[in-house]
């Protein structure tokens, strides 16, 4: 084992100030009840705090809630979507043709990683997705959460934490947490059917009218107006009943069903898809073949979940309780057409070409069971949950080409699985220290397992034959996606022991002081300790000043430092090893890999809430510092690389990836909310929300080469332009929310417009870059209630059908930017226009 050290200041820092957090509400959401405003001070928040009963008087770290009924008039039908129309700071980019990805999208909190946002299931720790997101998109390199694993019909209130909580949760939690409270009410429920679809018009991408051949013979093309496009059906079903249990318990069960059909946002393919005929002529099919060949849009996704929550009270002050899950996601994506010219076609098989698409299979489950009561004058909660995510791929319309006619057009790919195990438990008292107010003090220590394999596909999907001289006949493995091989399995575990302690207490009647620390050991890494200081001081009744500093950590995911991904390749008739390869792997050792270590953070927060009758308002000032990033090298490649292998001993090695400790962060932004209970006397009243994000991520510092690439040149980096760019300019500068909810009578109105920043797709060459100008997107809602139990309502998401300029006006005409007229780095969805229908029974 090899351990951590910690540097000399944050040892100091850490020594000094230990820390915690304290609950709090901004809350741009609450209720949907006529005590809106004594709700949105009231309510009571868990994130955050061991001590119960604060308020958004007494925060000291911002959270925002957002309860059912704010879900309810959004639209979304998924949680990340819910959460991006909600929270300035949260974004939930655009991901396609992007693998595995596409069916299982990351998000992101502050412009941070995915795994930098830790989530939480009624206050535990929720099992991370088995996928690595390796697409070049934002989120790569990472393994997060998949959010929409999550029905939001089980869902009772959503907890943002926007600020570092390590020293409290542990891992992951640089930019906050995310607590998903889950329904818990003994008695009735409802039923809800939603249907919608998109019917738009792909601004920028003009629709394909005929193709014909111009005067030197070449392919042309004749272009109308903007295309216009109906499609990505998706029908929801959901039902939501609570259960009593004799007089003392409850369970409440949640059911859904989604079925998204997927969208079609690419353009036309302008590239000549037959080889020419004998005399130099196009062929006759150029004219009539579909050159809407490829898939740029969301998956075609199918999900079931299954979640429940219970609480029982026995005997002696004892309450036991367990909540889980059961979700399933059957996925269908597109990747890059082959052309019937393609070398990788077989003319037997797709004459015409072909469309390979990945598919994937996701088993997600969980369970928790725990126990919490008083012994004399502690409270003490003991917990045990198993999580587990397992993440089949397949692929179909595809082939194996070093197979030629004799290949399988559909292929199993293999698996990735990963399951956590924790045992937790705490306990609180007060203690008398001779301060003006007793401590609250909590001690408390988890265990956690967690595992992680790749499980080997099908022969058929991974190798490449060779011919009777040993020679590759031509490229192996399944296009779009090789399966797993034989050298990509793993089986790979680790565990860590932590130990937490925190003390919250008034140093004056005006004065909060949180002060916790948290250690933590790991097999496989090391040690590490975290800390954190929060105060809160209240000027009047209406203005609080609030801060803290804090130290954090991530550790590196076991898909980080165990992953591999290893295909073969054809070059000059000879057979090599591409890939992704462990930092263990002789591969990436002799390209100077090391052993992954846990990223370090410095957090910094101030800012100040102020309230006054019917209006709130909360701004939050931060800054983020992450010392030893991991993130995924380039593809090192090339002559002088392969002699680097060669030497070392991997002869058959072409090119090499890994994970790196290599990169320094700071980010820093402001975060305002303000909320305004507006009262139209006869005419009810409006709820006002204007809710600002501004953000900036710089890359602080890049390790210098490892030495064993020193001597190659400036050609050869391993954290090059293009990825800094993603950290830096990959997510928006700057993020608005503003919304108005009027209830009047029976009717609810629900107006919000979300305005992105700008964001830039940066290339490896500035030329290249692509920079999208800030948009407003509109959502607008309008429900009616004819009494309690039915509830029917009518929207329009992106309701003025905004688009990012298309590729070609930010980079000039290219082959692939005809095909893909939009950069999968937007902010909001590519899709237009979304109008749905709803109606829900409640009883």
């Amino acid at each position: 084992m090899t351990f951590k050290r910690l540097s000399a200041n944050k040892l100091a820092l850490s020594l000094a100030v230990t820390s915690a957090l304290s609950s709090s509400f901004v809350t741009a959401n609450a209720t949907e009840q006529d005590t809106q405003a004594q709700e949105n001070i009231e309510v009571i928040s868990v994130t955050g705090t061991r001590r119960s009963l604060r308020s958004i008087a007494q925060s000291s770290v911002p959270v925002d809630i957002i309860t059912s009924s704010d879900m309810a008039s959004t639209g979304q039908l998924e949680i990340s979507q819910v959460l991006a129309n909600q929270v300035p700071s949260f974004n939930f980019p655009s991901a396609t043709l992007g693998d595995g990805t596409d069916h299982a999208k990351p998000a992101v909190l502050r412009g941070l990683a995915p795994d930098h946002t830790l989530v939480l299931i009624n206050g535990k720790r929720r099992h991370s997705g088995a996928l690595l997101n390796l697409a070049g998109v934002v989120g790569r390199g990472s393994t997060a959460v998949d959010l929409n694993m999550i029905p939001t019909s089980a869902i009772k209130r959503v907890e943002v934490l926007r600020d570092g909580a390590a020293a409290q949760y542990g891992s992951d939690a640089i930019a906050g947490v995310i607590n998903i409270v889950l329904k818990d009410a003994s008695e009735g429920g409802s039923v809800s059917v939603t249907y919608g679809e998109y019917d738009t018009q792909m601004a920028g991408a003009p629709n394909l009218e005929s193709a014909y051949a111009d005067a030197n013979g070449d392919l042309a093309f004749n272009q109308g107006d903007d295309r216009e496009i109906s499609d990505g059906a998706t029908r929801t079903i959901s039902a939501n009943s609570g259960f009593a249990l004799s007089d003392s318990g409850f369970v409440n069960v949640s059911i859904e069903y989604r079925d998204n059909s997927p969208t079609q946002r690419s353009g036309f393919d302008p590239r000549e898809q037959y080889s020419r005929l004998d005399d130099g002529s196009l062929d006759p099919r150029e004219f009539t073949i579909d050159r809407y060949n490829h898939r740029f849009g969301k998956a075609d996704l199918e999900d079931y979940a299954l979640f429940y929550n219970m609480g029982y009270e026995l005997d002696n002050s004892l309450n036991l309780y367990s909540f889980g899950s059961y979700s399933k996601r059957e996925g269908n994506s597109g990747g890059f057409y082959r052309r019937a010219q393609d070398s990788r076609n077989v003319l037997a098989l797709y004459p015409d070409g072909f469309l390979p698409q990945i598919e994937t299979d996701v088993e997600d489950y969980s369970f928790a069971l725990g126990l919490e009561g008083e012994t004399g004058d502690w409270t003490w909660d003991v917990s045990t949950n198993y999580g587990r995510n397992d993440f089949a791929f397949g692929v179909v319309n595809s082939l194996n080409t070093s197979l030629g006619a004799t290949s399988p057009t559909e292929f199993d790919n293999g698996a990735l699985v990963y399951d956590q195990f924790i045992v937790n438990g705490d306990a609180s008292t007060t203690l008398d220290l001779g301060l003006p107010d007793d401590v609250f003090f909590t001690l408390g220590a988890e265990y956690r397992h967690e595992s992680y394999k790749i499980e080997q596909g099908e022969e058929a999907s991974y190798i490449t034959a060779l011919d009777s001289n040993g020679n590759s006949i031509a490229a192996g493995g399944a296009q779009v996606l090789s399966g797993f091989g034989p050298e990509s399995v793993t089986d790979e575990s680790r565990h860590n022991v932590a130990l937490f302690v925190e003390f919250d207490t008034y140093l004056t009647e005006n004065w909060n002081m949180v002060l916790a620390s948290r250690y933590e050991d790991y097999s496989d890494f090391g040690n590490t300790f975290t800390s954190k200081l929060a105060t809160r001081y209240s000027v009047n009744e209406n203005l609080s000043l609030r801060g803290a500093i804090s130290t954090g950590f991530r550790a590196p995911s076991l898909a980080q430092s165990s992953y591999r991904q290893i295909s073969t390749v054809l070059e000059n008739n000879q057979a090599f090893e591409v890939g992704l390869f462990p930092t263990d792997a002789p591969a990436a050792q002799a390209l100077g890999a090391k052993q992954l270590d846990a990223e370090d953070s410095v957090n910094l927060t101030a800012g100040f809430v102020y309230t006054q009758g019917n209006f709130s308002l909360t701004v939050d000032a931060y800054r983020i510092d992450i010392d030893d990033r991991i993130v995924l090298s380039e593809n090192l490649s090339g002559a002088a690389v392969q002699q680097i292998l060669t030497d070392a001993g991997e002869l058959n090695t072409e090119s090499v990836r890994y994970f790196t400790n290599a990169i320094d962060s700071r980010t820093q932004g402001v975060d305002i909310v303000a909320t305004y209970l507006l009262q139209l006397d006869n005419f009810g009243d409006v709820r006002l929300n204007a809710a600002a994000n501004f953000n900036d991520t710089e890359v602080t510092h890049v390790d210098d080469n490892p030495e064993q690439l020193n001597s190659l040149g400036d050609d050869y980096v391993v954290f090059a332009r293009r990825e800094v760019g993603r950290f830096e300019e990959g997510t928006p500068d700057n993020k608005w929310n503003l919304s108005a909810v009027w209830n009047f009578n029976e009717w609810q109105t629900t107006l919000r417009a979300t305005r992105y920043g700008e964001v830039a797709d940066i290339s490896t060459t500035a030329d290249r870059d692509e920079y999208l100008d800030a948009k407003w997107i509109t959502d607008l809602e309008v429900a009616y209630r004819p009494n309690d139990e039915w509830k029917f309502a009518l929207g329009a998401n992106n309701l003025f059908d905004q688009y990012p300029q298309a590729t070609v006006d930010n980079i000039g005409y290219s082959t692939f930017s005809q095909i893909f007229p939009y950069t999968p780095y937007t902010p909001y969805s590519l899709d237009g226009r979304f109008l749905y229908g709803n109606i829900t029974y409640s009883f």
